[in-house]
């Protein structure tokens, strides 16, 4: 009994970890398109455009330990101890986001066509990472802990939350580098913003109404934690 325990809890985080790595890909490849990026990575990508010293990876460690301080602040005395495993998943989750942009570093696509498609492929990637990492009830990243509490809070069904809160940090990105470039879409050489990013706040929540099914249907009780 307690062997299939120890099984089940190594199989559950480690198809979380397999979520958090193609979370990750999905920012490198909409990183990549040159059509924006995801929305998860705009706020750190407009902080390391302004010059900081950080990585786009770093930042965004950062960026999700301000999301578990929020939740904190939101859940109050429902705010579990186990929710804790969230600051070793931003550092995991940053350190494959560095990882991530160096691996396809060498993408260099000329055509809008094949532009928009490596950002339709990132969304994909991204939706099936999310729903992976949310599964198996293991560690989960902060961006994601954050609209399940705001989906418990609000009764807001978690994918429409999600719908809601990367439209939220488009705009919050939008205002931060239109303050320091006097551009909501970057510094005028590297866009943050642009048409790939609302794809990606539009379409990764609805996305997941597929890829939450059919991850539920492939790995089924191995990574559900039931």
């Amino acid at each position: 009994m307690m062997k299939n325990n120890i099984r089940n809890v190594l199989m559950r985080y480690l198809a979380a970890t397999a979520g958090l790595f193609l979370v990750a890909v999905g920012v490198a490849l909409s990183i990549e398109s040159d059509l924006g990026t995801a929305p998860v990575s705009c706020p750190p990508y407009v902080a390391h455009l302004c010059g900081g010293a950080l990585t786009v990876g770093e930042y965004t460690g950062l960026m999700h330990l301000l999301f578990i301080v929020f939740q904190m602040v939101l859940l109050g005395r429902r705010f579990k101890a186990a929710y804790l495993m969230q600051v070793p998943a931003a550092v995991v989750f940053g350190a494959l986001t560095d990882i991530a942009i160096g691996a396809f570093s060498w993408l260099d696509i000329s055509s809008y066509a094949g532009r928009l498609a490596l950002t339709i492929a990132a969304v994909a990637v991204t939706a099936l990472g999310v729903s992976m990492e949310v599964l198996p009830q293991a560690w989960m990243l902060a961006g994601e802990q954050t609209v399940w509490a705001l989906s418990e809070k609000t009764g807001v069904r978690y994918d429409k939350m999600k719908v809601c809160f990367d439209v939220f940090l488009v705009v919050a990105s939008a205002a931060f580098s239109f303050i320091f470039f006097r551009s909501p879409f970057g510094n005028g050489h590297e866009f943050v913003i642009r048409e790939g990013t609302i794809i990606f706040a539009i379409c990764t929540g609805l996305c997941m109404r597929l890829t939450d099914p059919l991850v539920k249907k492939m790995f089924g009780k191995i990574i559900s934690g039931s």
